[in-house]
């Protein structure tokens, strides 16, 4: 389907998933091709207690310094080609980052203007670091039509940074829905960065390595109907096809709608298809009212955590673990004092027979204790492990020396009133505008799930192989709650998918969901499956209770599960050598 006619779309670029991500990603991005606006994400959930520390140690910081480093070389190269760079990295600070930015024009002789969305930051209760609202695009788009040339946000959602440009260019407002929800779609697959060229891609292996060694960051051409093309830099690495597009859009979203502060996107809605080589074009995404309430996230140092990780290597692994659990227990206490208030063991049996190397001998026993209290962790637990040096399982060492222990931290999120937060843009000339929340809202409703496809022709034969040959998987966090996105390829395929992958399956591919609650969620446009699990994470990432704490791989567990799949969904496909 081609978009309608109107003007040229927007080319909107991506060079930045994470506080962390590759340095050289805005200047790459500026340089690799034509582009009108570039953007960055900075604001991972982790990020913001982070910033929370660091501006304890130094009331000026609080915001992302990586993003200014790369502003150096990278504003002059943006104003010569008349790129507009939207950035959240201004985190808790954004104000002091705009100041930066422009003492950096005045030494750099760029003449460049500057403009900062505020208002985000909340009163933050009592035991809690950082209290902050999620922002919608509007303030984005007020110091864009404004005439600014940078625009750096603190914590707004990370498709605002698309939704705020969109709708500057082409004059949306609050009312056109579709278009912003087409938006909100393009700016969550470009979020996440090199995870929409190829980067975690479960179907890796069908693509040639090459590619894959350095992935281009995405862009997305949007059009003024809000529908889109996901590409990137012609030349750059990685690959952009509908696999790579599902896997995003899967990715830390839940049910078929997508609440936003903008527009509640339709995900049920959302069409992928081909548009030539590295190109998906998005189309059909039918937006709804925002919910009247915003989401808001506080971070809070959760106390106090130490981590020892026992190295068992050759015989007799589950004796050996079972021994040195014993003598730690034994030794902690004649201690004294109080015990830990969480003590976790968990034995990764990495370990293989008659291996040629000591390493692929070994397993690890990983112990991991937490309290609200540092000397509960501290040198009790470490004076623990290390006095069995010599007294313990044969073989004994570990991978590396205890520590004294480290503060771990708490997200939890809030919905807050969107017309108790003061959203505001600072425009070039230091004019501040107040941003409305829209008039029309709808409070989120669970949708109906759609009628399932025909079942897959019983009595086929099957056999018995890893659920991942025939499907692939994305999963990740939101607070303590995982995610997991599973999709096939073709309409077979999801006849049988839809059908055999019910919440009771996936709990039992996965014994740890088993007593948790699951939510699925059916999207057959995307021929997917979206499972929320409730409570997986603990605390959430910062509190790092689980070995995965960001569920990252929990999508490749998934698909490592053996399951009788129909034999004539595996044609030409590679089987493994041994079955389960």
């Amino acid at each position: 389907m081609n978009a309608a006619p109107g003007p040229a779309p927007l080319r909107i670029g991506n060079a930045s998933g994470f506080y962390g991500d590759r340095f050289d990603a805005l200047r790459e991005m500026l340089t690799g091709g034509p582009l009108d606006v570039l953007t960055g994400d900075y604001l991972a959930e982790l990020t913001m207690l982070i910033l929370g520390r660091s501006r304890l140690k130094d009331p000026d910081k609080g915001y992302a310094t990586t993003f200014l480093r790369q502003l150096e070389e990278g504003l002059g190269l943006a104003h010569e080609r008349g790129v507009k760079i939207v950035a959240n990295a201004g985190g808790l600070n954004p104000a002091g980052l705009a100041d930066a930015v422009r003492q950096l024009a005045d030494k750099t002789g760029v003449p460049v203007t500057v403009a900062h969305v505020e208002g985000d930051g909340l009163p933050v209760p009592d035991g809690f670091l950082t209290a902050n609202a999620y922002l919608g695009g509007s303030g984005i788009a007020a110091c864009l039509r404004a005439g600014a040339d940078v625009v750096v946000t603190g914590r707004v959602t990370d498709a605002a940074l698309v939704t705020g440009p969109a709708a500057a260019h082409f004059g949306w407002g609050p009312d056109d829905l579709d278009a912003l929800a087409g938006a909100v779609v393009a700016g969550h697959v470009l979020e996440c960065g090199t995870q929409a060229t190829g980067g975690n891609y479960a179907f890796f292996g069908e693509h040639d390595a090459r590619l894959l060694r350095r992935p281009g960051f995405p862009l997305a051409e949007i059009h003024a109907d809000g529908s889109s093309v996901i590409t990137k830099h012609d030349g750059t690495g990685g690959v952009v096809d509908v696999g790579t597009v599902t896997a995003q859009l899967l990715y830390e979203t839940g049910g078929p709608r997508y609440a936003g502060p903008d527009v509640t996107a339709r995900l049920d809605t959302v069409t992928l298809t081909p548009d030539g080589p590295d190109r998906v074009r998005i189309d059909g995404v039918r937006g709804e009212a925002p919910p009247p309430t915003l989401k808001s996230g506080l971070t809070r140092l959760g106390g106090w955590r130490n981590e020892v990780v026992f190295v068992l290597t050759g015989l007799d692994i589950e004796a050996k673990a079972d021994l040195v659990k014993d003598q730690f227990t034994d030794a902690l206490e004649r201690a004294g004092g109080r015990p830990p208030a969480e003590v976790r063991w968990e034995l990764a049996r990495t370990d293989h027979t008659d291996a040629a190397t000591e390493e692929r001998a070994s397993a690890l026993l990983r112990l991991v204790v937490r309290d609200r209290e540092p000397e509960a962790v501290g040198r009790a637990v470490s004076g623990a492990a290390v006095e069995l040096a010599l007294g313990s399982y044969p073989g004994f060492h570990v991978t590396a020396p205890p520590g004294k222990g480290a503060p771990y931290g708490v997200f939890e999120a809030r919905p807050v009133p969107a017309a108790d937060v003061e959203h505001t843009a600072v425009l070039p000339d230091g004019r501040r505008e107040v941003q409305q929340p829209p008039a029309r809202t709808a409070e989120l409703a669970e949708l109906d799930e759609p009628p399932l496809p025909e079942l897959y022709p019983a009595g086929t034969p099957t056999r018995r192989v890893p659920l991942g040959l025939v499907a692939g998987a994305r999963s990740g966090d939101k607070g303590g709650d995982a995610n997991v996105g599973v999709w096939v390829r073709d309409d077979d395929a999801w006849r049988w998918l839809a059908h055999e992958l019910t919440v009771e399956r996936l709990q039992e591919l996965l014994p740890e969901t088993a007593d948790l609650t699951v939510v699925r969620h059916v999207l057959p446009r995307l021929r997917a499956l979206n499972f929320t699990v409730h409570g997986l994470l603990g605390e959430g990432v910062a509190a790092q209770a689980r070995f995965d704490p960001q569920a990252k791989a929990l999508g490749e567990w998934l698909r490592s599960r053996w399951l009788p799949v129909p034999v004539p969904l595996l044609e030409g496909v590679p089987l493994p050598e041994v079955t389960a």
